[in-house]
């Protein structure tokens, strides 16, 4: 079934509540995916720098001394913040690239689960809140963040099965559906280049943007040839580092409903996510149409 959150800021004044804000939209939506939950936080980037957002299962091994591997193989400056199985590695944005290579090689049970200038990635497998309450979700800042529950019904409940899902830089995508064209896509993509992590079918979705944004279309455009391309039911809630959009298949079954104001553009599966939002009594409320992409950009 599975719950959709987003809230990008037009408002920077609102920028310090936006955690507490995306950990109560996600709490409503524990009933539609009890299975495991995640978030995608777009915070302030620093000039120059990037963030890799990693994770593992013995956290305690894997990430003594990350750090000053890193450095060693990139020869530059790293730092690390731990937030319970995942991490956060900042360091020059130049040497990103290098950093995961080293990741990959020297501690292979890490996972990467997100890199970029502004995005930090956190899923767990768990009830939702309490997914919230382990990454400390309410305390976080940024311009804008997306969040998905998730109840299994494609691919096993593990980590990697849930979402965000994150295939290019500051790029992540949450989905409610089902594919059924993923595989022949997974093949094509592969071909072209791109890599995947599990078998499920919104990492596909994931990628097929990533692709088409590495072509020089934007995220809306990139949304607008997946109306074409992909095949099945869906809802996609999309992230960039300055875009934020949506979009649901020709037939629109599963659920969904934006609301926008002078300070933020939410959405939610269902209204009740958006209900304690400040100002949601004036807002424009409204079902996003069908085979119609919304998209926002800085």
């Amino acid at each position: 079934m599975c719950g959709i959150v987003g809230l990008f800021l037009k408002d920077k004044s609102l920028e310090p509540q936006l955690g507490t804000l995306l950990s109560g939209m996600l709490a409503t939506m524990c009933d539609r995916g009890p299975d495991s939950a995640g978030f995608a936080i777009y915070g302030a980037p620093q000039a120059g720098k990037a963030k890799i957002t990693v994770q593992s299962a013995d956290p305690a091994k894997d990430f003594e001394g990350l750090a000053a591997l890193v450095e060693k193989a990139v020869g530059a400056k790293v730092s690390i913040s731990p937030k319970d199985t995942h991490a956060v590695l900042v360091l020059d944005a130049d040497k990103a690239e290098a950093a995961r290579q080293a990741i990959k090689a020297e501690r292979p049970s890490i996972r990467i689960m997100g890199a970029g200038e502004a995005i930090e990635i956190y899923k767990e497998v768990g009830y939702p809140t309490e997914v919230a309450k382990r990454f400390g979700l309410a305390e976080m800042t940024g311009s804008h963040g997306i969040g998905h529950t998730r109840m299994a019904t494609e691919s096993a409940v593990t980590t990697l099965g849930a979402h965000p899902f994150s295939t290019g830089a500051d790029e992540c995508l949450v989905h409610n559906g089902s594919l059924s064209n993923h595989n022949n896509l997974r093949r094509e993509l592969r071909h072209d280049g791109m890599s995947f992590e599990t078998e499920n079918d919104s990492e596909v979705a994931a990628a097929y943007l990533t692709w088409r944004m590495n072509q020089g279309l934007n995220l809306g455009e990139a949304m607008e040839k997946g109306l074409d391309d992909l095949d099945g039911f869906f809802t996609f809630v999309v992230g960039t580092k300055d875009g934020f959009g949506v979009v649901r298949d020709p037939v629109a079954c599963k659920p969904a409903v934006l609301a926008e104001t002078d300070q933020y553009v939410a959405f939610g599966s269902e209204y009740r996510a958006l209900v304690n939002l400040p100002g949601i009594e004036d807002a424009k409320v409204w079902e996003p149409e069908p085979a119609t992409v919304y998209f926002w950009e800085r």
